[in-house]
């Protein structure tokens, strides 16, 4: 497996680094901690600046390094220099990466922004799966190195691959699993506006939906069955957005990682799950990874 974690250098910037260290991985797991260095000079002095500041870079980075060689991992650093946007997304695909860990950053409003922005355009067009990492670190089970994840589920191949990969994956003793389908409609409990033949149809549609996911439930647990995890699953039968639904699943929960595919099933589907995916990572205060198999990046 190979995972590459973008790196900024600034203050508290190697959570990343802290996290994938805390885990266990697949025998043979590579990583690599790149800097983008943006460039600021005329382009005449360019090549001379970039090349001092980048052995100062490496140095900083093979430190960081030292943190993942301590667990045994084999690890490289690279410095390159452009567009953090677009570099890391090339960089992935050349390097064959097969996760792309990106830090969250929350030390100012601007600094929110402009991570935001970076870390929405490798979740976009990255060619592999993309994990944003959040360290809670208020939490027991935590602290112990077990995690718990949640893994949202609508049936589609891209829902598939996420729990496979889930399954295929090493986690720390005693991590729970928590597998969930929200249904694609419920009935609000404010219907009153409606005409009885009206709320009759809607409430066969909503369970209908509930059903739906309840069989997606049941081909998620399949998959599921050979996990050394501690499984669970619930299907959340209360009107809100997918998203929200997920977000409050993962808070009430109090999960560490929330595992999700990037698309849906099909056609508007697949981009209503996208958009799903992405309001997740970007919201949520635990960790979350979207999973996407190698080569299949989005435009």
């Amino acid at each position: 497996m190979k995972v590459l974690i973008p790196l900024e250098m600034a203050p508290g910037e190697a959570s990343a680094v802290k996290v994938a260290a805390a885990r266990p991985w697949p025998p043979g797991t590579t990583f690599c901690l790149l800097n983008i260095s943006v460039p600021l000079c005329p382009p005449l002095v360019v090549p001379r600046v970039f090349e001092n500041s980048k052995t100062k870079i490496l140095a900083q980075l093979d430190r960081v390094a030292e943190r993942l060689k301590k667990c045994g991992w084999d690890v490289r650093t690279e410095v390159l220099e452009g567009s953090p946007r677009r570099t890391i997304n090339a960089f992935a695909k050349e390097w064959r990466a097969d996760l792309v860990m990106v830090g969250s950053h929350e030390r100012s409003p601007l600094a929110r922004l402009y991570l935001g922005n970076t870390a929405q355009s490798v979740m976009r067009h990255a060619p592999c799966s993309v994990e944003i990492v959040r360290s809670r670190g208020d939490d027991g089970l935590q602290k112990s190195g077990a995690l718990k994840i949640l893994v949202g589920t609508d049936g589609s191949e891209f829902s598939t691959a996420a729990l496979r990969a889930v399954t295929a994956r090493p986690w720390p003793a005693g991590s729970k699993l928590k597998v969930i389908s929200v249904p694609e409609f419920i009935l609000t409990k404010d219907a009153s506006y409606l005409e009885t033949h009206e709320i009759r149809d809607l409430g066969d549609l909503g369970a209908a939906s509930i059903e739906e996911a309840k069989k997606c439930i049941a081909a998620a647990l399949e998959i599921l069955s050979g996990s050394p995890l501690t499984v669970s699953a619930e299907v959340p039968e209360y009107e809100d957005r997918p998203y929200q639904v997920i977000l409050h699943e993962a808070q009430e929960w109090r999960a560490d990682l929330i595992v999700l595919g990037s698309h849906g099933r099909s056609g508007f589907d697949r981009v209503v799950m996208g958009s799903v995916s992405e309001a997740v990572a970007l919201h949520a205060k635990c960790s979350v990874e979207i999973v996407r198999e190698r080569g299949s990046g989005t435009s």
